[in-house]
């Protein structure tokens, strides 16, 4: 998840996030709308080690173990454009956010750096770019 994506209105949040010594990822779900195209796009997205199977366990198994990821202070993930995914699948879209959601509760109040996920609103503006 070391891939940091800029564009508005993510940049302050992710710039100050930087700055405390955390990694960022903007992850765009744009134009998703199935589970395989939702896979597909967090494994680019976020730099998914290639043992990823691209299915719910293995994608709650990447981020409660980011042994594949360079140590950090902290991470936050910054998911947006997930309205269109939500609405045509909404039966998928709720356990994706299950996993995101436990993947949060892992990480928080242990010993190591934490993880972070926010679901932002309003239009999708991000672009994908390496820092």
């Amino acid at each position: 998840m070391s891939h940091d994506v800029g564009g508005e209105p993510f940049a302050p949040v992710l710039e100050a996030a930087r700055g405390a010594g955390w990694t960022t990822t903007a992850l765009s779900l744009s134009g998703v709308t199935d589970k395989a195209a939702f896979m597909e796009r967090c494994a680019r997205g976020l730099g998914l080690p290639d043992w990823f199977g691209r299915n719910w366990d293995a994608l709650a198994d990447c981020l409660t173990d980011l042994s594949w990821e360079p140590p950090a202070r902290g991470r936050l993930l910054v998911v947006s454009g997930w309205q269109e995914y939500a609405d045509a699948a909404p039966g998928e879209w709720r356990i994706a956010q299950e996993v995101f959601s436990s993947a949060v509760e892992h990480w928080r109040g242990g010993a190591e750096a934490g993880l972070e996920i926010v679901l932002a609103l309003g239009p999708d503006t991000t672009e994908r770019g390496d820092g």
